[in-house]
């Protein structure tokens, strides 16, 4: 059954809409400017777009035929969302009329005000619609609120409950969202995804929902999954099953709780069964496109197998993408340029960043300020590994960890300390190694090298030291960890945005590359809030054996596209250059024939 409502909605969207999957297809564009989410920053975004040339003085628009993108969150958080909208509809007229074109793609957020999921909209928000609520309306929506209440309770806190879930402007808001509202059957006709000559665009990122559905069940499928719950959640409200301030959570057992109990019948039980299904759709997580944050966070050997698949299917050569604040506050670029973060913290009051558009005119890209001044091109997104602060690259840390002062000894044994580290300004934990007097190679210092050279983004930043005397490595201890024993004794990580297993299956390569058999669940740790896996402990490798350890090698390794193209890069040249001073001749060589029987196992 769920299946046929789903065919039903997708055919009722798409002829409603007047669409077919090509048409979010768009060639020969001359100017792309996209945005992303500005979240009720009126003045940032008119800022920036009079700079991007898309607007001019009097808010008209003057971009001629350039197509203007926003990523969606045009909403919540911001006081001026609605005249955001206003904004971005009035362009959508004028931008047709001079032959140019305004693509505005569903977020998060305006997925979440239309199915009512409320939790990141302002007060002063709701405000902008009280014209469109009448006192009528707001005692309806008290009655209803009330019942079910228990008889002779407390008036006036019911009445401070009430006003605190549905403030002023509450139901006028949910009016304008309504699939008859002004905002709401406007939004329904957006996609989530469009692709503009070789550009993709979407608010989250392009996740293996798209490469097993391809586009049309990204704008199809799940346009069918959000009209069908509004369609059911408009209905169970009017037969006063649900009431205007249930929320996204609390409805689904809600209704589930009323099915078992026999109390729902007829139609009534059929929207709510469409309702419960409908709310475990992907649209409402990490696996749909408004929620995905892969491309923006996973580390390229991660990612980067995902990331070609779903470029293939929509015959794109990179994903434009908002959702996710860039930590510069600065449009950046990585996975060799194939990924673009657009979501600079526009609301400066929430984010602290500024509006930015990116302009891809020519085969080029740049951005433009809301405050003017030169144009830029895309940041390369840093590699920060255990510790997330854009004011401390990583080129800091080493300085920090090469010369800084030792603060404190939190803990030592015979050949390793831990302390504190600091530079006046920055301070760290790290962990110091003494290196025995004979030994000529340091494998800890040649594992964050080859780390770095691979773009791995696994092992923290490690230099040499002499502390007391006593040569060897000082590592970065990245802040609040779990080790890998932690953490599946715990049986967490399993939702992890990057997939822990595809991140083990990186590390497992690794591992192989430089010989390091034994590794230990104590030498794996996670970053808690990420499921970041981070590896230290490489004592044990780097040795001069030229095979590959054969418990790995059973284990079945994954040497992927990428992987083989890394591998191919790291040249016999390159790795005397990254790690002559780390490794001697023997370990070099047998590092270097260790890759070549990874590229064959690859092929």
């Amino acid at each position: 059954m769920k299946s046929s409502i789903r065919a039903l909605l997708v055919g009722v969207v798409l002829c409603a809409l007047n669409v077919q999957a090509d048409e979010w297809h768009f060639a020969d564009v001359d100017r792309v400017v996209a945005v992303g989410d500005v979240h009720g920053a009126y003045d940032a975004l008119v800022s920036t777009l009079q700079n991007a040339g898309v607007i001019d003085e009097d808010l008209a628009w003057s971009g001629g035929k350039t197509h203007l993108v926003s990523t969606g969150d045009l909403l919540d958080r911001g006081a001026e969302s609605r005249r955001v909208m206003n904004l971005v509809m009035r362009l959508e007229r004028e931008a047709v009329e001079a032959g140019g074109r305004v693509h505005l793609l569903l977020g998060n957020h305006e997925v979440m005000n239309l199915i009512g999921d409320l939790r990141y909209v302002a007060a002063k928000e709701y405000l902008a619609f009280r014209d469109l609520e009448s006192p009528e309306q707001r005692e309806h929506g008290f009655s209803q609120f009330r019942r079910g209440k228990e008889e002779g309770g407390d008036e006036a806190a019911l009445r401070a409950e009430f006003d605190r879930l549905a403030p002023p402007g509450y139901f006028g808001h949910r009016r304008a969202f309504a699939q008859s509202g002004t905002y709401g059957a406007w939004l329904l006709e957006k996609p989530f995804m469009v692709v503009i000559n070789d550009t993709a665009f979407a608010h989250g990122g392009a996740p293996s929902y798209l490469v097993n559905n391809g586009l049309a069940g990204v704008n199809g499928t799940l346009k069918g999954d959000l009209a069908g719950y509004m369609r059911a959640a408009e209905a169970l409200v009017d037969a006063q099953v649900l009431t205007p301030t249930d929320t996204f959570k609390q409805s689904p057992p809600k209704l589930q709780a009323m099915l078992d109990d026999g109390q729902l019948e007829g139609e009534v039980a059929e929207f709510a069964q469409q309702f419960i299904e409908l709310a475990k759709s992907p649209l409402h997580g990490q696996p749909g496109p408004t929620w995905y944050r892969g491309n923006a966070q996973c580390r390229r050997f991660v990612e980067s197998p995902q990331l070609s698949a779903a470029l293939e299917e929509l015959g794109a050569k990179r994903i434009v993408i908002g959702h996710t604040t860039t930590i510069t506050r600065r449009v950046q670029q990585r996975l060799n340029g194939r990924v673009i973060q657009i979501d600079t913290g526009m609301l400066n009051e929430v984010y602290g960043g500024s509006g930015n558009a990116l302009v891809i005119e020519g085969g080029r890209t740049s951005v433009v300020s809301q405050k003017g001044g030169a144009r830029v091109r895309p940041l390369t997104q840093a590699m920060q590994v255990g510790y997330r602060n854009a004011a401390v690259s990583e080129a800091i840390i080493e300085r920090v960890l090469e010369a800084g002062e030792i603060a404190a000894v939190i803990a030592k044994g015979a050949e390793w300390q831990i302390m504190r580290v600091t530079d006046g300004n920055v301070t760290v934990l790290a962990s110091f190694r003494a290196l025995p007097a004979e030994r000529r190679f340091a494998p800890e210092l040649a594992a964050y090298r080859l780390d770095r050279r691979l773009q791995l983004g696994m092992v923290p930043v490690t230099v040499r030291r002499k502390i007391d005397g006593r040569r060897g490595t000082l590592q970065l201890l990245p802040g609040v960890t779990l080790t890998e024993r932690e953490r599946v004794a715990a049986g967490q990580g399993d939702e992890a945005i990057c997939s822990v297993d595809r991140q083990i299956a990186a590390m497992l390569v690794f591992d192989a590359l430089v010989h390091n058999g034994a590794r230990s669940p104590s030498s794996m740790v996670y970053d808690r809030d990420e499921w970041s896996l981070m590896l230290v402990d490489h004592e044990n490798a780097f040795g001069t054996d030229a095979s590959l350890p054969v418990n790995l090698v059973d284990v079945g390794l994954i040497v992927s596209d990428e992987w083989r193209a890394a591998l191919h890069e790291l040249s016999d040249k390159v790795l005397r250059k990254a790690l002559g001073d780390a490794l001697d001749k023997e370990r070099l060589q047998a590092l270097g024939q260790r890759r070549d029987a990874l590229i064959s196992l690859g092929n």
